[in-house]
């Protein structure tokens, strides 16, 4: 158990040092400054003091959650990239339900927000990508991504002169009731109650995956379908799961995120976390514990390029070319591996029977 643990985070951190060491070769070469001051500078930004570390976890939240949705997808054999969709969903229910109603205590405004956000990512990712993946082939890429531009369009149509457009010219809507907000957890900075739900998802959703019926056969249709159908599965119910499970916890990171962070949905209030947790699920393996490393990571790297770029005028942009270079060499490592299984079944095959020639 404890090697297949180690195997699994072997190459997410030999990605990681790799890309590290090619973002300090680009700074040699572009910036002529020593990349060692400039990843000093960034990782100081990012986790240096008290401050600092609130603004990480700010961003690690959404990309926790979302984390979550989409590796429960990629365990299922589903390659969702419309998380980014499901995200916005989840904030626009967060938003209406925030300011529309009126006069409800917290502990029942916020939980009732909380599950119309996850029904809405659920019925968001599940209902349109699910379905037509299992009833027409549809491939889930083509379809999660068509419902995130529908997502996005739809919100701009809602702020920009729409109904939830708040009095005035600037397309946002009206700030959510109190009764709707998150309360903050240090002083004089973004960081909210939201850290509690990402841990409660995190442990949710480990068990779900982990210590479940559900979960084992979830994994096992995205293992191998074929297998899955011939143990007597049902695996079009469970692709369509999948798919609601990963747009439910989407739409419950936009939730959070206008709840505890933004308190009103502006037209472009984002920051492409659904996109940004492809690159967590992938770097994390899918796995619960390695979504809450792998997004203080990457949310370390975005809040930390700020500080560098003031310290050593370095662009903050290093910060998307070292997350894409762990694309790149993740990438690699699983044509790596699907080419050396490719081979070693081609060698089974050509073996002769009983070892005689």
């Amino acid at each position: 158990m404890i090697k297949k643990i180690l195997q699994s985070i072997l190459m997410p951190l030999i990605a990681i040092f790799i890309s590290m060491v090619v973002g300090g070769i680009v700074i040699l070469i572009t910036a002529k400054q020593n990349p060692i001051y400039a990843y000093i500078a960034l990782f100081s930004g990012a986790y240096g003091n008290l401050m600092n570390f609130a603004t990480t976890l700010t961003n690690a939240i959404p990309l926790i959650i979302t984390g979550l949705g989409v590796a429960i997808a990629f365990s299922s054999g589903l390659f969702n990239i419309g998380a980014e969709g499901q995200f916005w969903i989840g904030a626009i229910v967060a938003t209406y339900l925030g300011y529309q109603i009126k006069g409800l205590p917290w502990f029942l405004h916020i939980p009732l927000i909380i599950i119309c956000a996850m029904i809405a990512g659920a019925l968001w990712g599940g209902l349109v990508p699910g379905l037509a993946k299992v009833y027409t082939g549809a491939h889930e890429v083509i379809t999660t991504m068509m419902m995130s531009y529908i997502a996005i369009y739809f919100s701009h149509y809602l702020l920009e002169g729409g109904p939830m457009m708040d009095k005035g010219t600037i397309p946002q809507s009206p700030v959510i009731q109190n009764s709707a907000k998150l309360s903050t957890l240090v002083p004089n900075t973004q960081l909210s109650s939201g850290l509690y739900i990402a841990i409660l998802a995190v442990v949710v959703v480990y068990i779900l995956m982990y210590k479940t019926t559900i979960g084992y056969e979830l994994r096992a249709v995205g293992f191998n379908i074929k297998a899955a159908k011939y143990a007597g599965m049902n695996v079009a119910q469970k692709l369509v799961l999948a798919m609601g499970l990963s747009g439910a916890f989407a739409g419950l990171a936009g939730a959070v995120q206008i709840m505890g962070v933004q308190h009103r949905l502006y037209d472009s209030f984002t920051s492409g976390y659904g996109y940004t947790a492809i690159v967590v699920a992938l770097l994390a393996n899918n796995n619960p514990i390695g979504v809450v490393i792998a997004a203080i990571f990457l949310a370390g790297l975005s809040t930390g390029a700020q500080e560098m770029q003031m310290q050593t005028n370095i662009s903050g942009q290093l910060a998307d070319v070292v997350v894409g270079l762990i694309i790149f060499f993740i990438a690699i490592e699983e044509l790596y591996r699907i080419v050396m299984e490719k081979i070693k079944t081609r060698k089974t095959k050509l073996q002769p029977v009983g070892g005689q020639e």
